[in-house]
């Protein structure tokens, strides 16, 4: 029977983070063959990892629509909601009071870095805003470690989530991962709600679409821009929080994720929060699912060894292989903002 385990976040590629069944045995012997309870794991990895991603993206891609801003630290805004749940949990002894108080501490703390930082660079070109966002990548990795220290801290699982869910006969998939799975679908349908249903998420659309213009007929693009950021931190830090019990807390955790999440509001359209969530699933489905299934490919062609080698290599490119194929025939994205 195949249980769950617990992953670093130390691995170097950002698909490790979701757990990856023991391969059969039987994938050792010539040919192409797919083992269903592997492929079932690896899909339902892929969309965890994929919902994730959309936390993190979904905010990003508002900021970067909207206000035209590229902001390589929101990388480090999960990173700091992971530090938050994990610091609160050992506190308080309670993972939903982590929960509750992380939100607004990641909010506040994203706020404080838009008023310190960001805001000075909305006028200047988009090189001037990626190094100093990078610097502020650099600055809060050695924070953290000044803080919480160098070791990997660890957030225990929420009572009543410690268990697994019989999938199919002989697989238990862990109950918090798919928690995890239904809490990023709840968002993403909060969040397109408030993005398609609501006058504020009205005024956000059309600020992604033309922000001069609504500047122009006295809508205070300033506050919006505050509200757009805030809210994009505060998703970042949830993901975080999210993240904190089936990974290592530690600096530098958000830095792969925030390369994923930059590939996803590329496929999805720069300010589509639906793009963001289409893609995101997407990304996800081809780290994990594709990781597991290339090897298998592969050895119709070549033998066991070089199969495992070459798809080891060709794995870590899939992602980017499905960026530029999808861009050669929808350039803007798969779902751009009209603009």
């Amino acid at each position: 029977m195949w249980t769950p385990g617990r992953r670093s976040a130390a691995c170097p590629r950002a698909s490790d983070a979701p757990i990856v069944a023991r391969r059969d045995a039987a994938r050792d012997r010539p040919g192409f063959s797919v083992n269903t309870t592997l492929l079932l794991v690896q899909v339902l990895n892929g969309l965890q990892l994929g919902v994730l991603l959309f936390l993190i993206a979904a905010g990003l891609t508002l900021v970067f629509g909207v206000m035209d801003f590229i902001n390589l630290a929101h990388g480090v805004q999960y990173m700091l909601g992971a530090y938050l749940g994990a610091a609160l949990a050992a506190a308080t002894g309670s993972f939903w009071l982590a929960l509750l108080l992380a939100l607004p501490a990641a909010l506040a703390f994203g706020l404080l870095l838009e008023f310190l930082v960001f805001r000075h660079l909305y006028e200047r070109d988009h090189l001037s805003q990626v190094l100093a966002t990078f610097g502020v990548i650099l600055f809060l990795n050695e924070g953290v470690k000044v803080v919480f220290g160098t070791a990997p801290m660890q957030m225990p699982l929420p009572a009543g989530l410690t268990g697994g869910v019989p999938i199919m006969e002989g697989l238990l998939y862990p109950t918090y991962r798919i928690a995890i799975l239904a809490a990023g679908l709840g968002t993403a349908g909060l969040l397109w709600f408030l993005v398609e249903r609501t006058r504020a998420g009205m005024l956000v659309r059309a600020g992604a679409a033309n922000a001069p213009m609504l500047d122009a007929l006295g809508v205070n693009v300033r506050g919006l821009f505050l509200l757009v950021f805030g809210f994009g931190a505060m998703l970042a830090g949830f993901a975080g929080v999210m993240a904190a019990p089936i990974l290592s807390v530690e600096p530098g955790m958000g830095d792969n994720l925030l390369i994923l999440a930059f590939v996803v509001i590329v496929i999805g359209g720069i300010g589509s929060v639906r793009g963001a969530f289409i893609a995101a699933l997407l990304v996800g489905l081809v780290e994990t699912v594709g990781r597991g299934l290339l090897p298998d490919v592969l050895r119709l062609f070549l033998d066991a060894s070089s199969a495992r080698q070459a798809g080891a290599a060709l794995a870590s490119m899939l992602v980017y292989i499905v960026m530029a194929a999808i861009l050669a025939f929808r350039p803007a994205g798969l779902f751009p903002v009209r603009r």
